[in-house]
């Protein structure tokens, strides 16, 4: 057996033994123990985290829980959530219509990217959608990233200016949302500020 594989077996067997899903966890221990990069209480982003040995890594190097740390992976081989939470707002500039424009791209974003491909049955329909859909270019792919069953929560700003008008759209939204998803429905929570325009949109049950 050359010392190559016999090394990397090593790191295999030392995986396995200690619970790490790769032997890569090692790679990042290294530059970990030489570089000290991850403090306690840090934010980590892991670009291309699957399977997971480095967030393992990173995880273990955040610290106590009161130090509020903590580690996000992505990874294109590894899709799949059951909960996509949205709660992105515009920088509110005080002009409605633009807020809620900026609001209703946000959510296409968020929507985009849990399903993919949007593109609603309704001609009508289809087209308001498009309107904001063609500023953000989406994920040209069929799927998304939410799990089958899964449940998006999206925060859009509605209009005041234009009556009408927002609600317009999140009905096409809803329309869309109903062919995707099993339920589908609007909430304004009772903890929202009475001079707050948030509305929330929930679907649960990705089809």
């Amino acid at each position: 057996m050359s010392g190559a594989a016999s090394t990397a077996d090593f790191f295999y067997r030392e995986a396995q033994r200690l619970g790490y899903v790769a032997r890569s966890a090692f790679k990042l221990i290294q530059i970990q123990k030489q570089h000290k990069l991850i403090a306690p209480g840090a934010a980590v982003l892991d670009l291309g985290c699957a399977p997971g040995a480095w967030l393992q890594v990173a995880c273990q190097n955040l610290g106590p829980l009161e130090k509020g740390g903590v580690v996000v992976g992505v990874d294109v081989k590894e899709r799949g959530f059951s909960v996509i939470l949205s709660d992105m707002c515009p920088v509110v500039s005080g002009i409605t219509t633009k807020d809620a424009a900026i609001s209703c791209e946000l959510g296409m974003r968020a929507l985009s990217l849990a399903v993919g491909k949007m593109k609603a049955k309704d001609s009508e329909c289809s087209a308001i959608l498009e309107k904001f859909q063609s500023s953000i270019e989406p994920d040209p792919d069929e799927d998304g990233i939410l799990r089958r069953g899964g449940s998006i929560v999206i925060k859009f700003l509605e209009n005041e200016d234009i009556p009408g008008y927002d609600q317009q759209f999140i009905s096409c939204f809803g329309k869309f949302c109903k062919e995707k998803f099993k339920k589908v429905s609007l909430l304004r929570p009772k903890a929202t500020r009475s001079s707050s325009r948030e509305i929330y949109l929930i679907c649960e049950g990705l089809r």
